[in-house]
């Protein structure tokens, strides 16, 4: 069994907002500095001609280890700090590691003629089976992080038994995306919803009318994927009923004070018959946050390090 640390918030950074805020108040610096990048493309299965673009990093010392895919969330790019501090602590262990951009996402935005959203799971089995036996020769894991961690666990839940990856770790995931989007839509929540709806609108063409997520979803990603509306695009997405279905080893990371997503839609799940999945629910951390006492990294990051020890 592995053993996770205690989590233990760092001061200033107490509650969830400011767990959550703190990667946009402190962001990294060029992280990734030691150990360049290479462009790499996987092309897309369907007649749109996309690909998706990547950022392969090296370690220094070839130690044998699984290469490491890892997923942004909404509005996130290979550029988020969140996935470029996971890079370089992975890479500092020995991890090869593969920044992924969802379908107009980061460097690629403008240039495809479809988007991705929180059930294009798809995209994600077509890079995997892009990689080749080269790059994946030791094995591959996957941690994905809000949005890319419902992609993340709706791909393992649709492959089962027969998923390529060897372990995943899904942070901060929007299980039950109806309840995540009531959940943003909060007056509390006004300030993040604003600004995620910006985002949005910048990624992706939209009337200027559009004034909520909700309508966002119901008016440009619905119709774009063939969902009848948004409730229709949350009920086939969301990863929750699906849990159970998932045969690779998987761990799920949340914290209770998530200002983002509900902990009830993970109280509500039946984790006994999720035989192959493990939920750390810390009483603290924020959406994606997780800034612990004593960590000179984020404490998801320490115990995503320990769970692929576990495993390989």
């Amino acid at each position: 069994m592995m053993r996770v640390p205690r989590f233990v918030p760092r001061f200033p950074w107490l509650g969830g907002d400011l767990q959550t805020l703190r990667n946009y108040l402190r962001p990294p610096g060029d992280v990734l500095a030691p150990w360049p990048g290479e462009r790499l493309s996987f092309p897309m299965r369907d007649a749109t001609g996309d690909e998706l673009l990547a950022m392969l990093h090296r370690p220094a010392e070839d130690r044998g280890k699984p290469l490491v895919l890892l997923l942004h969330g909404l509005t996130g790019c290979e550029e988020s700090s969140y996935v470029r501090v996971t890079a370089s602590n992975l890479l500092r262990a020995g991890y090869p590691v593969l920044r992924l951009n969802w379908r107009g996402a980061g460097p690629s935005q403008g240039l495809t003629k479809g988007f991705y959203h929180a059930g294009r799971s798809d995209d994600l089995a077509a890079a995997i089976a892009g990689m080749g036996s080269e790059l994946a020769r030791n094995g591959l894991a996957a941690i994905g992080y809000s949005l890319g961690a419902n992609v993340l666990l709706k791909y393992l839940a649709e492959k089962g038994g027969l998923a390529h990856l060897r372990a995943a770790i899904a942070v901060s995931p929007p299980i039950d995306l109806h309840a995540a989007q009531q959940r943003i839509a909060h007056r509390r929540n006004r300030r993040y919803h604003d600004y995620l709806l910006e985002r949005m609108r910048e990624e992706r063409p939209s009337d200027p009318e559009i004034r909520t997520i909700l309508d966002f979803d119901d008016r440009v990603v619905a119709p774009a994927n063939g969902f009848r509306d948004a409730l229709d695009y949350y009920a086939q997405c969301s990863s929750a009923p699906r849990l159970t279905a998932i045969r690779t080893p998987t761990l799920i990371i949340h914290a209770k004070d998530d200002p983002w997503i509900p902990s009830a839609s993970f109280r509500a799940v039946d984790w006994s018959k999720a035989k192959a999945v493990r939920l750390l629910m810390p009483w603290s951390g924020g959406h994606v946050g997780f800034h612990a006492l004593g960590l000179g990294r984020p404490w998801h990051d320490e115990v995503a390090l320990r769970f692929l020890a576990s495993r390989f």
